[in-house]
């Protein structure tokens, strides 16, 4: 990903529209989706900016509610061909490189500083969108005078390795690059999701959301999408310079799709995996564990998610008031 990314036409006066989520409106970017809760405090402390992950989109309404009872104004993005920004002639969620989603990330984040422009932007960013979050803030880490990179950044289980035995990384990494350049466009045969599966209320979960936009029944990963992902995986391997502070969250343990350990580990990523990548990413990385959470932190159960939402508050109000 270059040192910077050249955006056009960015402008903050944007058509607003009522949102799918009540309490939230939306506004076409580009080629992504800018969604805001109309709900705000009274005396900001910043603006939280959320990012999804792959086969994702943002629904999680109550993390907005619990940021903007802490004092903060709270955006998020729906990234081009996924969720709000789907389109007939796009493959969901499929880019042939980063940079594009890294494209998606600068413009919303640009539009928020015009809208906000005194205030700091934090970007919270899962699973894949972490990964994405992590180049870019790495790509602007020089320009904190210019306001386009994050004041910090809140990894909430991000994408940094392919999971599964040695022999699946070792798979990975030659079909990744290899074939993923030759045919980027070879599918590979989804599974079911049997994490999201669990975590919707019809299947016995505590959360509502649209399974045409988080398909429990799984969602194709091509072999150009997978390149760019070990590639971007690699390029935090050898070593990030973030400039802004980092806070990197984890559950406490992981877990293979085992039923009984759904609700109370991550089962899609290796957490000591991600957790070892602490000090890759830049001087000013906080780690924090959270015993009995799922991937998506903030749709863990009562206590991990009180003590997740707890390690945000804490770490932005003490992160933004030494800034």
């Amino acid at each position: 990903m270059p040192a910077r990314l050249e955006l056009v036409n960015v402008n903050a006066d944007l058509t607003w529209e009522p949102d799918i989520l009540a309490g939230f409106e939306a506004a076409p970017l580009q080629q992504a989706t800018l969604v805001r809760a109309q709900r705000v405090p009274g005396q900001p402390k910043g603006v939280i900016l959320h990012v999804h992950g792959f086969n994702d989109y943002f629904f999680q309404d109550h993390l907005a509610e619990v940021l903007i009872d802490a004092g903060y104004v709270f955006y998020a993005v729906d990234l081009r061909a996924a969720g709000r920004s789907e389109r007939p002639e796009l493959i969901p969620h499929y880019v042939g490189n980063l940079r594009e989603h890294a494209e998606d990330l600068a413009e919303a984040s640009q539009v928020i500083r015009e809208l906000h422009p005194d205030l700091p932007l934090v970007v919270h960013a899962h699973s894949t969108g972490g990964l994405t979050a992590s180049l870019w803030a790495h790509a602007y880490r020089n320009a904190a005078g210019s306001k386009e990179g994050p004041d910090g950044l809140i990894l909430n289980s991000p994408f940094f390795e392919i999971p599964g035995s040695v022999f699946a990384r070792v798979g990975a990494a030659v079909t990744g690059p290899t074939l993923g350049r030759i045919r980027p466009m070879t599918a590979l045969k989804p599974g079911p999701s049997i994490y999201a599966t669990a975590q919707h209320v019809d299947q016995g979960g505590r959360w509502q959301f649209d399974r045409g936009l988080k398909r429990t029944d799984g969602l194709s990963t091509r072999l150009g999408w997978l390149r760019t992902v070990r590639l971007a995986q690699a390029r935090v391997d050898r070593g990030l310079d973030i400039h802004a502070p980092v806070l990197l969250a984890v559950s406490g343990a992981s877990s293979h799709n085992d039923p009984e350990l759904l609700d109370s580990t991550d089962s899609v990523l290796d957490v000591r995996a991600i957790a070892a990548r602490a000090d890759k990413l830049g001087n000013d990385v906080t780690l924090s564990k959270i015993d009995g959470a799922v991937h998506d932190l903030a749709l863990s159960d009562t206590e991990p998610r009180e003590l997740y939402f707890a390690a945000i508050i804490d770490w932005l109000d003490h992160k933004l008031e030494t800034r």
